[in-house]
């Protein structure tokens, strides 16, 4: 199956030979005659196959020139440099047809976006959050969308955009086509396409969880997490293939602390990128991992879907992921465009049921590979790791009050005090049975 072989018109055709594509992915040859009769689809492929181009290139043999210049295409992404980077696969597939493109995201200033929108667009790529506000102020037209996408719908999800992206479906004009990608289809997601898709066809270029075969999986059993740090700092000294790394940690403040600690040690060619990052800080972040400046860079799971690199060697998972399907999408960041890649995971006693579901998932094994024999293994614990002492916590019994009566019981007569006030005289003739005087008084 070559390029030639699909219904393309000929800027399309054009292009992809100045591009130097020849021979589709599995998913965009499946897709595309899918997406051409119409039919809703629901595509399942994992990350780095080429779901971008699958639907885009349908789409755009569809799309008609209008004067208008209202969105028809409308393309909903977790996150924003996802956005960007479909953004730019449009203006790539499109060099000769007159479509312009223009991409919408929260973390800066809505007045421009507002205004790119009221000068015309032909397609908008948009995270929901953000165009969510835009239709509500007006500054996005939904009368003539046709054709909806929503990629990494799963994602979405998990970000939170549950409301956002249900309000958008609903504002959406009805008849349209609707075309979901994702690596991964949760029950959640089976649901939305129940209540918004009409009998979509499900097209699948692998089994949900299948690992990429150009990848070599490895791991390393560690015991704690500086072991971890002095490993990764001996692998990027020692392994010189290391030449466009993604380190991928739990969380933001891991990401910022392994940035400091790396940034000292390898100057200058180290970068960090996550959510609480400013939008400009993101771009130049991965522009300079791209263009090789930066050697490394240490993410998020938030960006494991966002980054789309060429020629990324090496992914190192400096914590194995909570969530199976997380590991698949992290390690997809490299071995794409039938390139070879190599996947590290760093596995502690503790992360080991981890791998476990995520060889489930994949019905794979990673193989375990020995440790590097001058490999500083520290015996410094973080807090998390220090053994918890637990002290035995003894119950007192608390005596019944059963069968006993009230608390109030009535003085004995000795013990009987009455506050009433006794003359002298009384007191001494009750003491010696007459009153005693002190005498006459002297004259």
């Amino acid at each position: 199956m070559l390029f030639t072989d699909l219904n393309l018109n000929t800027p399309l055709q054009n292009v992809l030979n100045d591009l130097g594509f020849t021979i589709p992915t599995t998913i965009q040859h499946r897709v595309f005659p899918v997406v051409m009769s119409g039919r809703d689809v629901c595509g399942i492929a994992q990350t780095g196959t080429g779901k971008t181009f699958a639907y885009l290139l349908p789409l755009l043999r569809l799309w008609k020139f209008s004067k208008e210049k209202v969105p028809t295409i409308l393309v909903l992404v977790p996150t924003r440099e996802l956005v960007a980077q479909v953004v730019q696969a449009v203006k790539d597939l499109t060099p000769y047809m007159s479509v312009d493109a223009v991409g919408v995201y929260g973390g800066v200033n809505i007045k421009t976006q507002i205004a790119e929108l009221a000068n015309g667009a032909d397609v908008v790529v948009a995270t929901p959050g953000r165009l969510y506000d835009l239709m509500l102020n007006g500054a996005f037209k939904t009368r003539a969308v046709k054709k909806l996408v929503i990629d990494e719908v799963d994602e979405m999800l998990n970000l939170g955009f549950r409301t956002q992206l249900k309000n958008i479906l609903d504002l959406l004009p009805p008849k349209r086509q609707n075309l979901l990608f994702s690596a991964t289809i949760t029950e959640e997601v089976e649901t939305l396409i129940d209540t918004y898709f009409n009998d979509p066809v499900r097209v699948e270029a692998a089994p949900t969880g299948t690992p990429l075969e150009n990848i070599v999986q490895t791991g390393y059993e560690v015991p704690n997490f500086y072991t971890k740090v002095n490993l990764l700092h001996l692998l990027l000294t020692e392994d010189e293939s290391m030449t466009k790394v993604l380190v991928f940690a739990a969380t933001k403040k891991l990401a910022d602390d392994l940035y400091e600690q790396l940034e000292a040690k390898f100057p200058g060619t180290a970068g960090v990128i996550h959510s609480n990052k400013e939008q400009n800080h993101r771009f130049n972040t991965v522009e300079q991992f791209k263009n090789g400046t930066y050697r490394f860079i240490i993410a998020t799971d938030i960006v494991a879907r966002g980054i789309d690199i060429a020629e990324v060697t090496h992914v190192i998972n400096f914590d194995t992921p909570e969530v199976p399907e997380n590991y698949i999408h992290r390690i997809g960041r490299t071995g794409r465009a039938d390139k070879k890649g190599i996947a590290i995971t760093f596995i502690t006693e503790k992360e080991k049921p981890l791998l476990a579901a995520i060889e489930t998932l994949m019905n794979y094994k990673v193989s375990v590979t020995v440790l590097p024999g001058n490999l500083e293994i520290s015996d410094v614990l973080t807090e998390d790791e220090k053994p918890k002492v637990y002290m035995k916590t003894i119950q007192l019994k608390v005596p019944s009050r059963e069968g006993r009566g009230a608390a109030f019981h009535e003085k004995s007569a000795k013990n009987s005090k009455v506050n009433f006030i006794v003359r002298k005289k009384d007191r001494m003739m009750a003491k010696y049975g007459k009153p005693k005087t002190r005498g006459q008084k002297k004259k």
